[in-house]
């Protein structure tokens, strides 16, 4: 008897095991989906290649590719139209560079220093289509060399690159023929960069989608079966990429043939995402989202530490507040001007905590153009030119008025004397 009791803890330890290493392999993959040969979880990647392969194209259609040297989880976002997404500090300008960049990289040799890879992406620049399209890039001032380490910064982190000698802060200042780096450019990594269900050279000319949201969707367009099996899963690999990759859904979003099949599903599609990814569901009359207590499968953190995190959570603390003590209807715009007063008086109280710039006068302008932009980011607030429209998930950072709760007698106070 002993020894069969001792085979099944040694059996259920295991299996805890796997569980645990294949729910950090899938955490790693939503939070890298392009990993380097570096990634310290890459090992649990591909022990557990094949089973990840199957979770993420049952659950979500996003394939995955594994090799000796790296991984890549073609994710594809379900909403095209979201705005907030994006590498941080980059603007319409450095995309198109970093695209530029990965062309120069794809006709190079195995190495490339950064001052051939500008000149040679001055080459690219000087194209009359982008020239036409407002695009004006050069390597003479510190600010545009800052763009070229901003894109090879992130083709390094990426690893897409690696650094083998050099310093890029000498080529932003000016260094002369000297100051320069110069990188291996890592083949597998370079190939993953684009996830797109077809290359953009596919189109013949003159043939080619015209606005920027008909090119992404052409770009990441699949094929759905026509029929009811077909539609389902199409639905159910859009509702499952959102709860991975958004803070939250809301029903509001979906049209009726969408909530019809999410009211019928997100308990057990919920619970699924939740056992493979580590999650907690808050489902709620609105919608859903999925929560990670840990807080770290996130690239906006909240709460979080600093002068920015802490003005998020005052605004979030005011405006959810407001909301539901009915000084705002729900969809009733709040102007950028209102936050602005209210960090504005928020100083006198937290200033000392702030960073200084955040204390001088003006500050309080910057702080709510963050705050909001984080809270948008998280989908807890929807932008309309200067104003914003608080929306449901917000009400979780609605603070309710202190309680002072009198000291219960202990047990000794009631025996008689």
């Amino acid at each position: 008897m002993k020894q069969a009791s001792d085979s099944r803890s040694i059996g259920a330890y295991q299996q805890g095991h796997q569980r645990d290493e294949f729910r950090t392999a899938v955490r790693a993959l939503l939070m890298t989906p392009l990993m380097a040969a570096t990634h310290e979880d890459l090992p649990l990647v591909r022990r557990n290649g094949e089973r990840l392969r199957e979770w993420f194209l049952r659950e979500t259609g996003w394939v995955l590719v594994v090799e000796r040297d790296g991984a890549r989880l073609y994710k594809r976002p379900a909403d095209l139209q979201d705005a907030t997404r994006g590498l941080p500090r980059y603007d319409r300008r450095r995309y198109v560079l970093l695209c530029l960049a990965c062309a120069v990289l794809e006709r190079s040799e195995a190495q490339i220093s950064l001052r051939t890879l500008g000149e040679r992406l001055l080459q690219l620049a000087a194209d009359p289509v982008l020239a036409g399209r407002g695009l004006d890039f050069g390597l003479a001032t510190a600010h545009e060399r800052r763009d070229l380490v901003a894109v090879c910064q992130t083709l390094l982190d990426l690893g897409v690159l690696l650094r083998v000698v050099g310093d890029e802060d000498g080529f932003v200042h000016g260094g002369g023929a000297q100051a320069d780096a110069l990188y291996d450019i890592q083949r597998r990594a370079l190939s993953g960069m684009l996830a797109a269900a077809r290359g953009p050279s596919t189109w013949p000319a003159g043939e080619e989608p015209l606005s920027l949201h008909e090119r992404l969707a052409g770009l990441v367009a699949e094929h759905v079966p026509d029929s009811d099996e077909g539609r389902r899963t199409a639905w159910r690999h859009h509702l499952a990429r959102r709860l991975l990759d958004d803070p939250v859904v809301y029903l509001q979003t979906l049209d009726e043939d969408g909530r019809s099949y999410f009211m019928s599903q997100r308990g057990p599609m919920a619970a699924r995402l939740c056992e493979a990814a580590g999650l907690v569901a808050e489902q709620r009359a609105e919608g859903l989202a999925l929560t990670d207590e840990a807080g770290l499968l996130t690239d906006v953190p909240m709460p979080a530490e600093g002068t920015e995190a802490h003005a998020t959570l005052l605004v979030a603390e005011y405006l959810s507040r407001g909301a539901r003590a009915g000084q705002q209807e729900s969809s009733a715009a709040v102007p950028l001007q209102e936050v602005e007063r209210f960090l504005a008086g928020a100083r006198e109280t937290y200033g000392r905590y702030w960073r200084k710039s955040a204390r001088e006068a003006g500050g309080e302008c910057e702080l709510a153009a963050l705050a909001l932009g984080r809270l948008e980011q998280l989908q807890l607030l929807r932008r309309n030119g200067d104003a914003f429209t608080v929306l449901p998930a917000l009400a979780r950072f609605a603070a309710g008025a202190a309680i002072v709760v009198p000291p219960r007698p202990s047990p000794a106070s009631l025996l008689p004397e």
